[in-house]
């Protein structure tokens, strides 16, 4: 457990030192005040009482939604149980932080979804474009405590960043930051879903923000248009579906039947966050933490499957990428490799005019078979037999 400090005040004990009375009401205005400072675009509060939220949960750990996320059954109703997970909370502060990069063209969507249409391109999910989202949000929710505890004193605190069992949409519903969207995303008015959530749970009573109402009314884009169908329903995901699970979560060979929907697709999936309405009001940040680095944006698959581990571990310091390790990187790269190669035999046999779906030319083509020959004798077998089967599309 981790409890909040000034100086000679240790993280592993409770705080015992007193505190200044501060107006709760008084209070709030200046912690906003702070969160902007510090680069979140909203933040709210909420109380510790989920239990409305654990059937839910329980149904979709039954279903084995999961998947192979043991920790996710493991940590069972803790999730929803603030209090048991950190004892003393009192609240919870929810915050949201644009992640869009700074510099995104107005027609941003458009260029996004065009991307799948490319099937030589590689696409990496916006949000991982850039620095690890955990060490960003991190380091400036603790300097939100920091800066209340200068004024306040000591208090009980821990920061969590997609980072434990916590229901973070949930709690960021309560705190009125946005409703549940069918996706399971947390929609927000002004800034669509393109952002991500954090919370400081703290010992401190705060004024709870008030909910939303949801505004996706009759809207079933995001279930339509999933490439792997993994929304199975409104606001029901089966994780073992989806393309964000498959290429980051899943370790082992991916199901044979989900990988010519996966496409180009590498790293995560935007899918139902590109076809979703309120994404046309989606914010950019004003962090330039987010701004995508070299090497991940217009890149070829051939690129990438060329890169061996010490290239890619260059490549990916202080990204959320590296945590999948270059085995499974090689793994969804030579998949994606594997869908365009099956592209261009499907459209060479087609007597059809060409579909919106490109092409790779016969360099490109060959460089892929070339590559993906290679990693036959690759050191894993999870990348071999990719690599092997990826090698089979064009037969």
């Amino acid at each position: 457990m981790h409890w909040g400090w000034q100086r000679g005040i240790s993280y592993n004990r409770r705080v015992t030192a007193v505190r200044t009375q501060i107006d709760p009401l008084v209070l709030w205005p200046q912690v906003q005040t702070w969160a902007r400072e510090l680069g979140f675009s909203q933040i709210g509060v909420t109380g510790v009482d989920l239990s409305s939220a654990e059937p839910g949960l329980q149904a979709w750990l039954a279903a084995g939604f999961h998947g192979s996320m043991d920790y996710m059954a493991a940590h069972g109703l803790k999730r929803a149980r603030p209090a048991e997970l950190v004892p003393g909370t009192v609240s919870v502060i929810s915050a949201r932080m644009d992640y869009l990069p700074m510099h995104t063209p107005i027609d941003w969507v458009a260029l996004e979804s065009g991307r799948a249409t490319r099937p030589g391109e590689a696409v990496v999910s916006l949000y991982a474009r850039g620095r690890d989202y955990h060490k960003v949000l991190r380091s400036r929710l603790q300097k939100l405590q920091d800066q209340l505890a200068l004024v306040i004193g000591p208090f009980g605190h821990r920061v969590f960043t997609d980072s434990a069992p916590v229901l973070e949409a949930e709690l960021a519903q309560r705190s009125g930051l946005g409703w549940r969207g069918k996706n399971t995303l947390v929609l927000q008015r002004e800034a669509g879903s393109m952002f991500f959530l954090g919370e400081l749970f703290v010992d401190l009573a705060l004024p709870h923000s008030m909910p939303v109402t949801d505004h996706c009314g009759q809207c079933s884009a995001c279930i339509d248009l999933c490439p792997t169908a993994a929304i199975v329903g409104p606001h029901q995901l089966d994780a073992r579906r989806c393309i964000s699970y498959l290429t980051i979560e899943h370790a082992g060979p991916i199901p044979i039947e989900l990988r010519p929907l996966i496409g180009n697709r590498i790293y995560g999936c935007d899918e139902c966050q590109l076809v979703c309405p309120w994404n046309k009001y989606a914010k950019r940040s004003n962090l330039p933490d987010f701004d995508a680095r070299p090497g991940l944006v217009d890149a070829s698959l051939a690129a990438l499957l060329a890169w061996d581990e010490a290239e890619f571990l260059r490549r990916t310091e202080g990204s959320a990428i590296r945590r999948i390790g270059h085995a499974r990187w090689l793994r969804n790269v030579a998949l994606a490799a594997g869908n365009a190669l099956a592209a261009q035999r499907l459209q060479g046999r087609s007597p059809a005019p060409p579909t919106a779906l490109g092409t790779l030319s016969f360099a490109e083509a060959q460089e892929l078979k070339t590559l993906l020959q290679g990693l036959t004798q690759h050191a894993e077998e999870v990348v071999r037999e990719q690599a092997s089967w990826s090698l089979a599309q064009t037969v």
